[in-house]
């Protein structure tokens, strides 16, 4: 039985790559990116995790990642940023930078 990890460092810190969107609700691109989002967790399964983290309500985590704009999406592994892009992304790149990352770390 595996136990959720308690905080967003945990989190990016495992095994599993992490993607991180950072978004605002009132940002118009960054709903864009929902569906893609879901696409791409559809296609990777348990391959990658997909959080979403609101630079509003989560000033410090943009803060830290210097996120100026968004969307922001962050790919982590093992706690280190393997690839970052602003804007809008579709799901087929998205997943072609997971996989590429998956296997150059294999």
């Amino acid at each position: 039985m595996s136990t959720q990890p308690k905080t967003f460092q945990e989190l990016i810190d495992g095994e599993t790559p992490v993607l991180v969107d950072f978004f605002a609700v009132w940002c118009g691109p960054c709903k864009m990116m929902q569906p893609i989002l879901e696409d791409t967790s559809k296609q990777l399964g348990d391959k990658v995790k997909i959080i979403k983290v609101d630079v509003d309500r989560n000033p410090l985590a943009a803060s830290k990642f210097q996120v100026r704009g968004v969307p922001t999406l962050i790919l982590f592994q093992k706690g280190k940023i393997v690839w970052r892009q602003s804007g809008v992304v579709p799901a087929h790149q998205l997943v072609q930078v997971i996989n590429s990352n998956l296997m150059a770390n294999a």
